[in-house]
């Protein structure tokens, strides 16, 4: 019972998020779904609000119908899924990805810093940190493509 609550304020929100995208980026505002215990996940959502945004939490103990929903594939999965305008972050996005991200408004479901990278936002943050974030479409059988390299 208490997942399926969880599930359908997810869909909701997720729908919300998705039909007015213009406002909700536009206002800097993020909803970011994350597990209860998860430590490195506030400490991104804190780094978003230094950085200007809006943040809501939603704590689920379950992420996988938001992952589903938002087109997340276990190879994109990284430890919470946020939704920004009619964009997906999932993981440990850095700054200066979404920073592109908005700037160049590209025709995607999202971005993906898949796992946890050690030294990535919410993991110790190191501006030095390599790692990688994926461009990823709501149509999961088109393979994510590089969006932005972090540490180069």
């Amino acid at each position: 019972m208490k997942n399926s609550k969880f599930a359908s304020i997810a869909t909701l929100v997720l729908g919300l998020g998705l039909a007015s995208p213009a406002i909700s980026a536009e206002n800097n505002e993020m909803t970011v779904f994350k597990n209860p215990s998860c430590g490195c996940c506030g400490s991104w959502a804190d780094a978003m609000r230094q950085a200007g945004y809006q943040v809501n939490i939603v704590n689920m103990d379950d992420l996988s119908a938001v992952k589903k929903q938002a087109s997340v594939t276990n190879e994109l999965a990284g430890c919470h899924t946020a939704v920004f305008g009619k964009y997906i972050l999932e993981g440990h996005v850095p700054l200066q990805a979404i920073d592109k991200l908005m700037s160049e408004r590209p025709d995607i479901r999202g971005i993906s810093t898949p796992g946890m990278p050690m030294g990535s936002l919410g993991m110790g943050y190191d501006k030095t940190a390599k790692y990688t974030v994926y461009a990823f479409n709501a149509d999961t059988t088109i393979k994510p493509t590089v969006f932005y390299k972090a540490g180069e």
